[in-house]
């Protein structure tokens, strides 16, 4: 008789600045879940939940010390001082084992039950990364700040050539390996959603009505407009900027022109020489036109080879090896699960009628 294949694990992290007021809702969320699908037997285990204490603010250190004490499966991170939730997250995820890697918010705007959903989503789809997509204006309850984020990401994301920015969310689901060799390579400067994309192509969203609550009550968010702005300038700088080749080519067509016109001027001076009203400006144009185009072909080059030289410095990898074979015992414990909810309540049969069946040998 075959063994039945061991569960594969996931591991939870989240990164904790504020969130004294929500840890202890969110780790009896997360216990649910992991006594839900112990229950079940699930080919699916919640195998630690680790909490980042980013130097917290408030009385967050200690209560993560107390929920940790009474829980073996939660692990206590305390960071030496503040690094930002990005560093957090991607310290959490280094500490990791889990064969998924889920990463959310303290605050509760991310709820952990819809796990399952990107999880079911991945394993049908064999999607590596999966973020859950915020219906637009939803989360902080303000269209302007919710549409000028969306919009600052789509600009990177043509700049960049990265086609998947605007998926990018910090409620996501990502496959361990990928999600620790993505966060080993990390700098102070990369952006780990773009890292991400070093790693895996197969990267997608889901729409989900999430919102930020505390935002919404005391107006307050972990993101002022300098950190947004050196945020999004760690998004443009993390990628390989798609418009770099543009000067060089400008250059080539300049010095080309430059070629051109020379050789035309050179023979209207040597065979209509009477036609040339004014001397010297001609040969003055060409000759700035033939330096300005080297030197935009010579800067083109040197950009390019240095865009070359920070994505190697950044980690940028030339290849990395993946293993899906276990979506398969998965997606139809998932499904399976998904059917039973959707089916009215009058067709799912009660525990005590299933006992009474099993008592008659009926089940």
């Amino acid at each position: 008789m075959r063994d039945m294949p061991s569960p594969l694990s996931i591991s939870f992290v989240v990164p904790v600045y504020s969130g004294e007021d929500y840890l202890e809702r969110l780790v009896m969320s997360v216990e649910s879940i992991r006594d839900d699908w112990e229950r079940e037997g699930a080919p699916v285990r919640l195998s630690e939940l680790l909490l980042v204490d980013d130097a917290a603010i408030d009385g967050s250190p200690a209560k993560i010390d107390d929920l940790a004490a009474a829980r073996p499966w939660i692990v206590a991170l305390h960071l030496s001082r503040n690094y930002g939730q990005h560093a957090a997250t991607i310290g959490g995820i280094l500490h990791s084992s889990g064969d998924w890697v889920v990463t959310l918010d303290e605050d509760l705007q991310h709820p952990p039950e819809r796990v399952e959903e990107l999880l079911l989503h991945a394993v049908r789809h064999q999607c590596d990364v999966v973020y859950a997509r915020p219906i637009a204006g939803k989360v902080h309850g303000k269209r302007w700040r919710d549409g000028s984020s969306r919009q600052v990401k789509r600009l990177t994301e043509w700049l960049t050539g990265t086609p998947t920015l605007h998926l990018v969310n910090s409620f996501r689901l990502i496959r361990g390996p990928i999600a620790r060799a993505t966060a080993s390579v990390c700098t102070h400067n990369t952006y780990f959603d773009i890292a991400l994309t070093w790693f895996t192509q197969r990267v997608s969203g889901i729409e989900m009505n999430l919102s930020d609550k505390r935002f919404m009550q005391t107006g307050r968010s972990g993101y002022n407009l300098k950190k947004l702005v050196v945020h999004a300038q760690k998004m443009l700088f993390s990628g390989q900027l798609r418009f770099l080749p543009l000067g060089l080519w400008i250059g080539a067509a300049l010095f080309l022109f430059s070629v051109i016109a020379g050789i035309y001027v050179f023979m209207l001076r040597l065979f209509m020489p009477e036609t040339i009203s004014v001397e010297g400006w001609t040969s003055l144009f060409v000759a700035v036109c033939m330096s300005t185009g080297l030197i935009s072909i010579m800067m083109g080059i040197c950009l390019q080879y240095l865009s070359t030289l920070v994505l190697k410095a950044h980690g940028h990898p030339t290849f990395f090896t993946i293993d899906r074979s276990g979506d398969r015992q998965i997606v139809d414990w998932l499904e399976n699960r998904t059917a039973i909810a959707e089916r009215p309540v009058a067709e799912i049969p009660h525990i005590s009628d299933l006992a009474m069946a099993e008592r008659s040998g009926v089940a």
